[in-house]
């Protein structure tokens, strides 16, 4: 399925202001706003940790798969898509992330 698609089967995160990501040691490493150009990303993260409890490696594995055709840009161009090329560096070094909801 595209992307487009794929956003439509996710959870609403109307609700959301913003999912913040942190480390090991609680710092915030990114933080993704619910606005234009990350709205999508904020739903594709927001449904990873609710259904993982984190964003580890399997999550972000599911993550590369929900953003479809987008991932396989991403890999061709590195720093195009930062939120897609952090879920790539979980998978490829098996690290996780905490995630933090702020609401709207």
């Amino acid at each position: 399925m595209a992307f487009a698609d794929n956003l439509k089967a996710l959870p609403p995160v109307a609700h959301l202001a913003a999912l913040e990501l942190l480390d090991a040691a609680g710092t915030v490493v990114a933080r993704i706003e619910n606005k234009p150009g990350q709205a999508g990303s904020l739903a594709v993260y927001a449904a990873l940790a609710a259904k993982h409890g984190a964003l580890n490696a399997a999550a972000a594995q599911e993550g590369l798969q929900l953003y479809a055709e987008h991932t396989a840009d991403a890999e061709a161009n590195p720093g195009k898509h930062p939120n897609i090329d952090r879920l790539i560096d979980l998978v490829r070094n098996n690290q996780s992330l905490a995630a933090r909801t702020i609401a709207a």
